[in-house]
C-alpha cells in the first residue's frame, strides 16, 4: 500500500494550505486515516484523523478550529485543510492509514506516506 502526500509549501502566518493524500488501496480498508507531523529532533505527533464513516474526526488541541480533516472513500483520498497557519505548525506532515483503529496513535498506524514539508514564517 502506498500513500502519497502533497500540498505542502512555504507560506506566511495566517495563510492556508490544503494537504492531500492519495492511497493506492481503497480507503474503505482503513478504519482510521489521518495526519501526523514531525519537527526535526522531536517525536512525530498526532494532528488529526477521520474515521471510515467520514463524519467522526479527532484533532490535537493546538489545531482545533483551524484544521479540518476529511476523507473521500470514493476517490481514495484524505485531506487536511489548514487555515490560519502559525509558525509553530512548521513541520513535515505525514499521511497515516490505520486498518483497525482511529489513527490517533503512532503504534496503531499500519501504513505511512512520505512526508510533505510545511513551513510557516511570521
Amino acid at each position: 500500500v502506498q500513500l502519497q502526500a502533497s500540498g505542502g509549501g512555504a507560506v506566511q502566518a495566517g495563510d492556508s494550505l490544503r494537504l492531500s493524500c492519495t492511497v493506492s488501496e481503497s480507503t474503505l480498508s482503513f478504519y482510521g486515516m489521518g495526519w501526523f507531523r514531525q519537527v526535526q529532533g522531536k517525536e512525530r505527533e498526532f494532528v488529526a484523523s477521520c474515521l471510515i464513516n467520514g463524519r467522526t474526526t479527532y484533532y490535537t488541541d493546538s489545531v482545533k478550529g483551524r484544521f479540518t480533516v476529511s476523507r473521500d472513500n470514493a476517490k481514495n483520498m484524505v485531506y487536511l485543510q489548514m487555515n490560519n497557519l502559525k509558525p509553530e505548525d512548521t513541520a513535515v506532515y505525514y499521511c497515516a492509514a490505520d486498518r483497525f483503529y482511529d489513527a490517533r496513535s503512532i503504534d496503531g498506524v499500519t501504513y505511512w506516506g512520505e512526508g510533505t514539508q510545511v513551513t510557516v514564517s511570521s
